[in-house]
């Protein structure tokens, strides 16, 4: 009877399965092609940089300092509604600066303005932050009369006012590892009353992320598929993170020192640098910051890093340098 009970579930379980397999494959939007979407997701971008201006709260020491509302651009000669595209390369804060992300093929424009730098480290774009923020999303929206061009709008999808945790940037989109190690940490000061933590002259800024360093095609919660975000920020405090459990802190495996470290691996994110390994000591495919043995030479680096005497690790300034002028974990011929 039970056996009975459990092959007649089974086999209705496996044609729901089939048939919610074969509906839904039938109704899935084929990938779009990711430089044609980027080329309308910058326009959108540009189009919003010079049709809106910003409002920045100062008020050091307050929840709100560093604030900042987008409003539309109505007097154009109005010196308070200068466009967001106006501070390109200005040498005061603000100041809107761009660089280029190479992904998926494409030469992508980020955009992002630093409204202040910070005083603190800077964190890597696989380190822990925490921040807080306020997320929007662009969308076009037709016009009403004939003749009027159409209209970039944005809508608020997510705000954390008071973050409680550090948000790890290898598991965020991508457009936040690539925009936040552009920015500092401020200066941690406890209430003496409260004992609450506060920070001050934190970094602060606003990112434009076309929706290929966004979520895409999966959208996200409320978040429509194909849309670019932008996000106004505080960096409060960062968290150095190890990865692959190594002993050694990921910034600090940065081997090229350009402050990103890359898993060059996906032939979807990096499909035209094959045999590119900017972060890969023994080019065996996997990035120094996710390889237990970094140099390849079987012995794991937490083994290679391992002080005999004491058997803990090494400081990393302490680690034991081979001939070569390398530290030991990361010359193949060297072993402890």
């Amino acid at each position: 009877m039970n056996k009975i009970k459990y092959y007649f579930i089974l086999t209705i379980a496996t044609l729901s399965l089939f048939s919610c397999s074969k509906s839904d494959s039938a109704s899935i939007e084929p990938l779009r092609d990711y430089t044609e979407q980027y080329n309308t997701d910058i326009a959108d971008i540009e189009d919003y940089l010079d049709k809106n201006y910003i409002i920045v709260t100062n008020k050091p020491g307050e929840t709100e300092d560093q604030n900042v509302k987008i409003e539309k651009i109505t007097d154009a000669a109005d010196p308070a509604q200068r466009s967001i595209k106006s501070y390109l390369n200005s040498p005061t804060f603000p100041t809107l600066k761009s660089k280029i992300v190479d992904l998926h093929g494409v030469k992508y424009k980020l955009y992002y303005m630093v409204l202040r730098e910070g005083t603190g480290e800077s964190p890597c774009n696989v380190d822990g932050v925490l921040t807080s923020y306020n997320g929007t999303y662009l969308s076009k929206k037709a016009a009403t009369t004939a003749g009027e061009p159409s209209v970039i709008t944005a809508t608020q999808f997510e705000e954390v006012v008071f973050p409680q945790t550090f948000l790890n940037l290898f598991q965020t989109i991508k457009g936040w590892g690539e925009t936040f190690p552009n920015f500092k940490v401020g200066t941690a000061v406890g209430d003496t009353e409260t004992g609450a933590i506060k920070y001050n002259d934190f970094g602060a800024g606003i990112m434009f992320l076309p929706s290929g360093l966004a979520y895409y095609a999966g959208g996200g919660g409320s978040i429509p598929s194909y849309t670019p975000l932008v996000f106004s920020f505080k960096l409060y405090a960062l968290q150095r993170l190890d990865h692959d459990g190594d002993g050694i802190l990921s910034y600090l495996e940065d081997k090229d020192g350009d402050g990103y470290v890359r898993d060059m691996r996906s032939k979807t994110e990096y499909p035209d640098r094959e045999g590119e390994y900017p972060d890969d000591t023994d080019q065996d495919g996997i990035p120094d910051f996710l390889d237990t043995d970094d140099d390849g030479d079987g012995y794991s680096t937490k083994l290679e890093i391992k002080d005999p005497l004491t058997g803990k690790p090494y400081a990393f300034d302490k680690i034991p340098v081979c001939p070569s002028g390398k530290k030991n974990y990361l010359d193949p011929t060297c072993h402890p």
